[in-house]
């Protein structure tokens, strides 16, 4: 398999991997074969799956144009993925020239192409860190540099919890986040679930099936276990829901059924 001349020395190309799946579903082409593969696999049971990453950076900008209009411009988005169309600092700096940006990623070639893409921005960078070491991430040089923890930062867990195995304590990992922001700060969250699903359980679990072959397999929790992800935040209105209900600019009862397995939502620190 020939290695792309962006691709970073040292990472196994014959393995699918989560980021660049989903840089795939957008239409991005950091990804190898190995992962346009196991996207069409997974598309094969829900070909709507490119509706749903699409419909998750529509809420991510909501989310964050929200965060703008209440006067919080530091923004942490870990398992921010491969840069596409429509990133945290180009929303957030849209919405105020002001804001503070730190994206964390574990996959080395959505930090690789992060730093060229934030080469000559001083007001956003990228740490190579993992959600389940939360330490790392605040004690990175980058949101020593970008972020006041003393003022309130909008926490981005977009589509990355439901790639964390019970096993790696994402709820403990979620909550260490949570102890090291200011009142005010924002938690915004999607994730995977069955509950709500409008598509047959064959069809979603075809699709799980496929992730058992990455490194990150899909975790699909309950609404409840969610929920929990929120423990010591205010829900923001309409709360945690289905992603076609949460402030829709379109009738949701127009959306894919796809759209429905899982749920997203925005909590404030009290």
């Amino acid at each position: 398999m020939e290695r792309p001349s962006w691709a970073p020395q040292g990472i196994d190309i014959s393995v699918p991997s989560v980021s660049r799946i989903y840089d795939y579903y957008l239409g991005g082409s950091h990804n190898f074969e190995v992962d346009r593969e196991a996207a069409r696999q997974a598309m094969q049971f829900i070909p709507a799956i490119p509706k749903v990453a699409q419909a998750n950076r529509a809420f991510m900008r909501r989310a964050i144009e929200l965060a703008v209009a209440e006067g919080v411009t530091q923004f942490l988005d870990i398992g921010s993925g491969i840069p596409t169309f429509g990133n945290v600092h180009e929303i957030a700096l849209r919405a105020d020239p002001a804001a503070r940006v730190v994206y964390v990623d574990h996959d080395p070639v959505a930090v690789a192409h992060s730093q060229a893409v934030l080469a000559d921005n001083a007001q956003a960078d990228v740490v190579g860190a993992d959600l389940r070491r939360p330490r790392e991430i605040l004690a990175s040089e980058a949101v020593g540099r970008l972020l006041d923890l003393d003022r309130p930062v909008a926490l981005l867990l977009v589509s990355v919890l439901h790639f964390v195995q019970d096993a790696d304590a994402p709820h403990t990992a979620v909550a260490e986040l949570r102890d090291a922001l200011a009142p005010g700060s924002l938690l915004t969250l999607t994730h995977g679930s069955y509950e709500g699903m409008q598509i047959p359980a064959e069809r979603a679990e075809g699709t799980v099936g496929v992730y058992k072959n990455t490194r990150n397999p899909l975790i699909m929790r309950s609404r409840d276990e969610i929920a929990r992800f929120f423990e010591g935040y205010d829900m923001v209105e309409p709360g945690l829901v289905p992603l076609p209900s949460w402030r829709p600019e379109t009738d949701p009862k127009e959306a894919d059924p796809s759209l429905f397995g899982g749920f997203v939502g925005v909590g404030r620190k009290a």
